[in-house]
């Protein structure tokens, strides 16, 4: 799927990006997500307010400068989430998430632009989210999985270091070799905050016998990771290998 940023956008919400991306250190893919709901939020407010649907199918946001987000009122948005909800069927979480994403736009206008003189978003609050138990694979599935990706040096790896290491698939996807040292793993995770992650024996074993198929595989990029042709692994990859493990 191609990114907003590809069509016309408002310039005020680049602006906010960028912030975020080379100021606070986050992710592309949190900016991304940022931009997506944003979007989505101005796309609903020209549709409210009798935009011809052939410019809305534009995706044209440009026209989206501050004296249109200065008319939009709390009450917009709790309609926007109440959209969201009953003709989307966007989860809970999601929904709290879009939020989020408004309010910090709106807060970055307001505190770090100066272009606004009250933040109604900072009425805006989050819907309850519901408290679920975690989930785990029993010993058995853990196992199983493992003897499933044993054909593969590569996939054998990423799952002992999941089993092991509790990372986040953007965090195993985005490691590369200069992060793999004798007894722990360095990881760069959300906000570029960077932590230590100790290696089991398991854990050595596998990454020392990845990185010898490894070796053979005319690696283009410095990944820990990489696929057939040598780039690195994306998340969709793995997940990929994760649908085959479970047949």
């Amino acid at each position: 799927m191609s990114s907003l940023k590809d069509n016309k956008t408002c310039a005020l919400l680049e602006q906010y990006l960028n912030y975020l991306t080379v100021i606070k250190g986050r992710s592309p893919l949190t900016a991304e997500e940022y931009r997506v709901d944003c979007c989505m939020f101005f796309e609903y407010v020209k549709r409210r307010r009798g935009a011809p649907e052939e410019e809305i199918a534009r995706r044209d946001f440009s026209d989206v400068d501050i004296d249109f987000i200065k008319s939009i009122t709390v009450g917009d948005m709790y309609d926007f989430i109440s959209y969201c909800g009953n003709e989307r069927g966007v989860t809970t979480s999601t929904r709290a998430r879009k939020i989020v994403s408004i309010r910090q736009f709106w807060k970055y206008l307001r505190a770090k632009a100066h272009l606004l003189e009250y933040n109604v978003a900072e009425e805006l609050e989050t819907p309850k989210l519901p408290k679920r138990m975690p989930k785990y694979l029993s010993l058995e599935e853990s196992i199983r999985l493992l003897i499933e990706s044993e054909k593969s040096a590569r996939d054998y790896c990423i799952l002992t270091i999941f089993l092991n290491c509790a990372l986040r698939l953007s965090e195993l996807v985005s490691l590369n070799l200069e992060q793999i040292e004798d007894d722990t793993i360095q990881i760069i995770g959300k906000g570029n905050r960077e932590r230590s992650v100790f290696q089991t024996n398991a854990t050595k074993k596998a990454i020392a016998g990845w990185l010898e198929v490894r070796k053979t595989m005319n690696p283009q990029t410095n990944a820990l990771f990489i696929t057939k042709q040598g780039t690195r692994v994306t998340s969709r990859g793995v997940l990929g290998c994760r649908l085959q493990w479970k047949r």
